[in-house]
């Protein structure tokens, strides 16, 4: 009995010796990334794969058979997120979920997303190649409508599951065709009758891990191959409407002006000025949309609706530049209407402490140096974070750049990180639930 018992000890000593050298197979993840890449791309070579869209719904469709093929566990939700299960070896613990979204912004790239769940397919790929055991059930989660979109509703899937997006918000909702929210994410495989159906609860998933490109130049200036993401930024959004008077550009003296235009590019220029002299680099603030009305060349501008937005790594950040913008608005002497209507206030998600650290650890022992860093975009994981312990990876974006066709990542890069997935979820699956 004795000897069976150190026989059992030793192949377990042996499995993880096994298991702790095991890596993702780079040229199969290379092979991933560009049979995606193959659905939506334009003359350009960017990606048109909005959300629902044709080209969406063939990605949706490759993917879903690249699980099948593994014999994992494929379902859809209600709101039409993709879900892969690899059942574990203790069906009572939740499950660890990792993913990400394979939509695009139009004309965008390859990496942005998809990267998170190609990653998550090698990982379930390596896990059934070599047979790994796990304690946990492995969730692979696709999300549906991450990225800004024709019907308004980004990070759609993650809000979704976790209750911060209501039946109520979804209905009526319709593109610039006049297509219903609904009856795309049906075609998607969704349930719009029942979609509060999707809700997961906290005590269902122990912990949620998304690799992203870092879509900036930090690590790419610093020569390092892995982000650790510490927190996700805050996002605020105004919708602003500057009302002046329509009149005629040539016999309108200039005193004589309500020009909403002229008004509302004091207003722009002021936010740019704030952020500007912020003394925090990861205080930025936009405005990228706008629209004017009359929008002739020989009629002053009657009305001007522009979108701003406000990104910090805290909500004291947003906050102070918020009032400095509003008290700009206040000292603006020009005759016109400001209305001002708040978008989205989304306070800023702290990543996990104990996933952060098994990060930096599983790094370290790969031999790959890391930087701590917070995320200036928004992701899945901010609200992933209000119901599970959280965290980020980040690789390293070719001269910064992403939502373009030029977004690029090095397939180096993009294997250490797989790599330190694979081996933190691993040291999760351990560490996590346990007595």
């Amino acid at each position: 009995m004795k000897g069976k018992n150190k026989t059992k000890q030793e192949r377990g000593i042996f499995l993880q010796k096994a298991i702790a050298k095991t890596k993702i197979n780079r040229e199969r993840l290379a092979r991933s990334i560009e049979e995606l890449s193959i659905f939506g791309r334009n003359e350009n070579n960017g990606l048109d794969r909005t959300t629902f869209t044709q080209a969406e719904l063939q990605a949706r469709d490759w993917l879903k058979g690249e699980l099948h093929k593994l014999h994992l566990q494929v379902r859809l939700d209600q709101a039409a997120n993709i879900w892969a299960t690899r059942e574990g070896t203790d069906k009572a613990l939740p499950s660890i979920t990792f993913g990400s979204h394979i939509d695009t912004v139009p004309n965008g790239g390859k990496y942005d997303g998809a990267l998170g769940v190609l990653i998550g397919l090698e990982v379930m790929k390596v896990l059934e190649e070599y047979n790994i055991p796990t304690r946990h059930r492995f969730e692979l989660v696709s999300f549906s409508a991450e990225e800004p979109n024709p019907f308004g509703l980004s990070t759609f899937g993650s809000r979704a599951i976790t209750g911060k997006l209501k039946q109520e918000d979804i209905l009526d909702v319709k593109d610039a065709d006049g297509t219903l929210l609904t009856e795309a994410f049906n075609k998607a495989g969704g349930d719009s009758a029942n979609f509060e159906a999707c809700v997961r609860d906290s005590d269902e998933i122990s912990a949620y891990l998304e690799v992203h490109i870092e879509q900036g130049k930090r690590l790419l200036n610093k020569s390092i191959p892995i982000g650790i993401v510490t927190a996700i930024t805050g996002i605020y959004r105004e919708k602003v409407t500057v009302t002046g008077e329509a009149n005629h550009a040539g016999t309108t003296l200039m005193k004589d002006r309500k020009d909403a235009l002229a008004a509302a590019s004091e207003m722009v220029l002021a936010l740019e000025d704030i952020c500007r002299k912020y003394p925090e680099d990861e205080v930025v603030g936009t405005v990228g949309k706008l629209d004017i009305l009359p929008n002739s060349a020989n009629i002053i501008p009657a009305q001007v609706e522009f979108m701003l937005e406000i990104r910090g790594k805290s909500p004291q950040e947003i906050k102070e530049v918020l009032s400095q913008w509003n008290r700009r608005i206040e000292e603006m002497n020009r005759p016109v209407k400001v209305q001002r209507k708040i978008i989205l206030d989304q306070l800023p998600a702290p990543m996990d402490q104990q996933i952060i650290q098994e990060m930096e650890e599983q790094a370290t022992q790969l031999n790959y140096s890391s930087l701590q860093l917070g995320s200036m975009a928004g992701h899945d994981a901010t609200h992933m974070a209000s119901i599970t312990k959280s965290g980020m990876l980040f690789v390293p974006s070719i001269e910064g750049k992403s939502h373009c066709p030029e977004e690029e990542s090095l397939i180096e890069d993009i294997e250490k990180a797989a790599n330190v997935l694979l081996h933190t979820l691993l040291a999760l699956d351990k560490r996590l639930d346990s007595l």
